[in-house]
């Protein structure tokens, strides 16, 4: 390590590194004891809905803490990490060295600290989220590698006013950044100056209160942890592999704010020693070194609030893509899932209040004038405040290498790009539409016309490679938005016809997805017209597109060359794809088989499907499901088996929409072997499923498939498959 530093400013920062660490220590220690005679050895300590147990001590030290007993082997280990306080003789390197092991002895205490208090019903504290569950890692994780999502920031303590606080989140906003935020100085919290901002909070809008103390800061470093096992495939206790997982491919750093004490420090040190660098407003040394952050930048200080934020992205080295798009409201991917409530909306379009459509074609590229915008009907100067108005949105675009196939992709993203603005709401598609603009987004002097100007702008940026111009009519007539409709849903059925057409025999390529090995290095998701990506959010038209717009990118095209095995879905072709997309890992993928060489999963995905034994079929969990399944093992801990891009024959991660595609574990029979699934699933996927089980010739088959209110455990379910005679008990053996 290259010495930047004099050593008597870092001796005073190793100094409360140590002092804090010894404090949490001794904490936890005490906390520890106090509960055991109270409530016994035995008790159950831990966090919800999670498969990691306590995440840094499971990752750090490879221990599966269940009871309060088992809690003292973290004890044991974090006392023989915590140093003296430094002396006048000692070198920098020992400073450090003592301080980042101090680090580690506090966070573990830390994290021992949370679970206890969940255990005495003091967490998660009032209007904070506490811990961080597994399926949030996991719902994520899709945001990271698609690059909607650019960073994590952790904001500890408090700004120098809430107008501060505001502006400094906000501009983490603007860069895609999910912010966390917590801690406090001396009694002031950033969380409350948020809210006293005015600043909405909320998962939806990238910004998340954890906790008011700084001990709630280790939710957001085992919530980080957790990737390198879900992801990465570490497996627990591999504590260097785990932190150099977290510092290469987690985009996290933390900001500290407003002041420092020996606690801060201590657990300042565990984020470093996670490989998690802090960027401080704090007259603090600043500490640049090599080997402990993902570049040397580890301790830097930014006194100017309004350019700290862009001192941490550069500090972490996060790459972020702005798009300056001329709207008089901060627009990015934060605020795609705002809310706009009724007492706060200015004007609202379509849902069940008035007629509305959206619709997009392809035009020659002589038919049309790019960048322009036609309001077709009254702007919103002269709309009467709480008014319920039509709305159509037709957009022609014209490129050279734009096809029909395309249309319905890039139709899609209206909802997305419309929703990156600040303060308007978008939800559905095509006729079921819905949006709402705000007082306070109209108040900025937003119009009608600018969801055109953000429309063109975010098409050009995004879809460049196809698109070439961009033509956009708002229409608030209602007289010519009925007029149009017909059209427009006569579109939309030529459309499903044709892509429902599409089957895998019709065509020779399938295609690739990558994304997401920047967590999951040796996963590959094969994406082909009946298995959409396992993450939900790619199908084979979209990953043709994809693959049009950024020839290099994840989206790869795969000849499937020379069938092998029909029936279970081997190609040569995508044999050779995979070997090599997976680092060698993988030789064998089978595209329609559950047990025989299923394909791989990253953590994204939507569902998981396992095999239940005894009844001869499967079951199917979604990750919004926190409860008990038949497998005995509930969605956090199947995913703990199945992602990390293992081939783990059993059980396979897909998208919900694959469940009702006819080749769904066609090699095992399909649909029929499902044998439970829970109720939200049936019902979110109930027209569909319907239809599905008409085709197979079992019209009843939803009903006897058994759901969470029917049976959680494997004997149950049995009898009630035999009660209503489900066909997978009369199947041949699945195994």
């Amino acid at each position: 390590m290259a010495k930047t530093i004099s050593e008597v400013t870092v001796k005073t920062v190793a100094t409360l590194m140590v002092s804090g660490a010894k404090k949490l220590y001794a904490e936890a220690e005490e906390f520890l004891d106090k509960a055991i005679k109270e409530k016994g050895p035995t008790a159950a300590v831990g966090f919800p809905e999670t498969a990691f147990f306590l995440p840094l001590a499971n990752a750090l030290l490879g221990l599966e803490t269940k009871t309060l007993s088992d809690a003292k082997k973290i004890l044991s280990t974090s006392k023989t990490l915590l140093a003296n306080v430094p002396s006048d003789e000692n070198k920098w390197d020992t400073f450090l060295k003592d301080g980042l092991n101090s680090g580690v002895a506090a966070i573990l205490a830390e994290e021992l600290i949370c679970a206890m208090r969940y255990l005495c019903g003091k967490e998660p504290q009032d209007g904070c989220s506490g811990f961080l569950p597994d399926t949030l890692l996991r719902s994520l994780g899709i945001q990271l590698v698609d690059g909607r999502m650019s960073g994590i920031a952790v904001v500890l303590g408090k700004a120098k006013d809430s107008a501060a606080a505001v502006d400094i989140v906000r501009d983490l906003q603007k860069r895609n950044i999910l912010t966390l935020v917590g801690g406090n100085v001396e009694g002031v919290s950033i969380v409350d100056q948020l809210k006293d901002g005015g600043l909405h909070m909320g998962l939806e809008s990238y910004v998340v209160p954890f906790g008011r103390d700084t001990i709630s800061i280790v939710y957001v470093l085992n919530f980080a942890i957790r990737a390198a096992l879900t992801y990465g495939g570490i497996k627990a206790g591999n504590a260097k592999a785990c932190v150099d997982y977290v510092r290469e491919r987690v985009p996290a750093f933390v900001l500290l704010l407003g002041g420092v004490d020996d606690i801060k420090a201590a657990t300042g040190a565990g984020a470093l020693a996670a490989g998690v660098p802090i960027i401080t407003d704090l007259d603090l040394p600043e500490i640049k070194t090599t080997g402990v952050c993902a570049h040397e930048e580890c301790l830097v200080k930014e006194f100017d609030h309004k350019k700290i934020v862009q001192k941490a992205v550069e500090a972490r080295g996060i790459k972020i893509k702005i798009t300056q798009i001329p709207i008089p409201v901060p627009c990015s991917a934060a605020f795609e899932g705002e809310r706009v409530r009724k007492e706060n909306t200015f004007v609202q379009f379509g849902g069940k209040y008035s007629p509305a459509f959206e619709y997009l074609k392809m035009r020659k590229m002589d038919e049309i004038e790019d960048g322009k915008v036609d309001v077709i009907g009254p702007e919103i100067d002269s709309i009467q405040e709480g008014s319920n108005v039509p709305l159509g949105i037709v957009i022609e675009v014209a490129g050279r290498k734009m096809t029909q196939d395309y249309e319905p992709i890039l139709e899609r993203q209206i909802h997305k790009f419309l929703n990156y603005a600040m303060g308007i709401f978008h939800m559905g598609q095509r006729d079921m539409n819905w949006m709402r603009i705000s007082k306070e987004t109209k108040k900025a002097g937003f119009k009608i016309r600018h969801f055109g100007d953000l429309l063109a702008a975010k098409f050009h940026d995004e879809y460049g490679a196809i698109v070439d111009k961009v033509h956009v009519k708002l229409i608030t007539d209602e007289k010519e938005v009925k007029r149009l409709l017909p059209g427009a849903r006569r579109a939309y059925a030529a459309r499903d016809e044709r892509l429902a057409g599409m089957t895998d025999e019709s065509v020779d390529t399938f295609y690739s997805c990558s994304l997401c090995q920047s967590f999951a290095p040796d996963h590959v998701c094969v994406v082909s017209p009946e298995r959409l990506g396992l993450c939900g959010a790619y199908s084979w038209l979209d990953a043709k597109a994809a693959h049009e717009i950024t020839p290099t990118g994840g989206n790869q095209p795969i000849k499937k060359g020379k069938v092998t095995d029909a029936i279970k879905g081997i190609w040569e072709g995508i044999n050779t794809f995979v070997h090599g997309a997976s680092h060698q890992r993988v030789s064998q993928m089978s595209i329609y088989s559950l047990i025989d060489s299923p394909m791989t999963s990253c953590g994204c995905f939507e569902c998981i499907v396992a095999i239940v034994p005894e009844a001869n079929g499967v079951m199917v969990v979604n990750r919004e499901y926190a409860g008990e399944t038949p497998a005995g093992m509930k969605f956090t801990t199947l995913a703990n088996m199945v992602g990390g891009g293992n081939q783990t024959p059993g059980f396979l991660g897909v998208g919900r929409l694959y469940i009702v595609s006819k080749k769904f574990i066609s090699a095992e029979d399909g649909l029929k072997r499902i044998v439970w699934m829970p109720k939200e699933l049936k019902e979110a996927l109930g027209d569909k499923l319907k239809k599905r089980c008409e085709e197979i010739g079992v019209p009843d088959l939803l009903e006897k498939i058994a759901d969470e209110t029917v049976a959680t455990e494997s004997v149950g379910l049995v009898q009630y498959l035999e009660k209503v005679n489900h066909p997978a008990l009369s199947m041949p053996p699945l195994m």
